[in-house]
């Protein structure tokens, strides 16, 4: 990330330096001109543009419209915008009710586990052999409740991306990127390739099944090596301190491969759910007439400035299939 700021920064640098004294050579027309299609999709939808406090709150006063990436974008964090933009209101208390009952009720138990746990510590030191137990019920109701805020969060998200332009009958780019972000695999339903489905569900399994068992030998080789250097632990096991450590650094490589594996799995679905978003509006018939026509050759300068009779234009044709 470091170096990638870096490269940033100096890139800007230099194009700010460049661009300070540049003298006018061209044309104005020739910097307002816009050769795009007005009606193709890939212009008008786009998650890669620099997110805009002042667009993202112009979207939500309904003064501008929005991009679906900029809405989304700014729902992470302002959470129950992409309603507000949807004009869904009624969805925010829901919305805000869920994700505050459940933190509350994690921090609660939280707290009561930590309390039940920290008497458990103070028992113990007094009597070794203390029936008293930490509250696992309390510890449980906690995992629960922080789960339920965090599935109401990824809910507000999904039901805003949802509910985005529904009325726009054809695909757009953004909406089919964060479906794949919300829940890999979707993005790939919404364009209609439902065989690709098993390929990376079955890549994103396998890599959590490998980052599980590398995991669970790490943390067993990493413990053996521990007893088996520390004095006066009465280790006998069959694995030697230099083999435990061994072992111990394989798995610890092998987990981190699969971490790795399964990150570019999942990178891998998003940016395939994108790209054939875009590639929904490409021509890919059959059709491949070879058309030839006349065409007025400009000169390479003409945006340049320069005195008109210096250039003519020719005639050369164009083939196309």
């Amino acid at each position: 990330m470091k170096g990638i700021l870096k490269y940033m920064t100096v890139t800007l640098a230099l194009l700010a330096v460049c661009s300070v004294r540049v003298s006018a050579q061209f044309k104005e027309e020739a910097f307002t001109q816009t050769y795009a299609d007005p009606n193709d999709t890939t212009m008008r939808d786009s998650t890669d543009t620099m997110f805009s406090l002042k667009e993202y709150f112009g979207g939500l006063s309904h003064k501008n419209p929005l991009k679906i990436g900029t809405m989304f974008a700014g729902s992470t964090v302002f959470i129950g915008g992409g309603q507000i933009y949807n004009r869904q209101y009624w969805k925010l208390p829901v919305i805000y009710g869920g994700i505050g009952a459940g933190v509350g009720l994690g921090t609660f138990y939280e707290i009561k586990y930590k309390k039940s746990l920290k008497a458990y510590q103070a028992a113990l030191e007094d009597d070794p052999l203390t029936t008293l137990t930490p509250d696992s019920k309390s510890r449980t109701a906690a995992a629960i409740s922080f789960a339920g805020a965090a599935l109401v969060y990824w809910s507000a998200l999904m039901d805003a991306t949802v509910n985005y332009d529904r009325k726009n009958p054809k695909l757009l780019p953004g909406r089919a990127t964060i479906y794949s972000i919300l829940l890999p695999g979707l993005g790939q339903v919404y364009n209609g390739e439902y065989w690709k489905i098993p390929i990376y569900w079955g890549g994103l399994a396998a890599s959590g099944y490998f980052l599980y068992l590398n995991n669970v030998n790490y943390r067993r080789f990493k413990r053996i090596h521990n007893e088996a250097t520390t004095d006066g632990s009465g280790y006998t096991g069959p694995y030697s301190a230099e083999t435990a450590l061994y072992y111990r650094d394989v798995y610890r490589r092998y987990r981190d491969y699969s971490i790795v594996a399964l990150g570019a799995v999942y990178l891998l679905q998003v940016i395939d759910a994108n790209v054939f978003a875009y590639m929904q509006d490409f021509e890919v018939n059959d059709d491949i007439t070879l058309k030839v026509s006349p065409v007025l050759m400009s000169p390479e300068r003409e945006y340049a400035w320069a005195p008109p009779q210096s250039f003519s234009p020719g005639i050369k044709l164009r083939l196309n299939f």
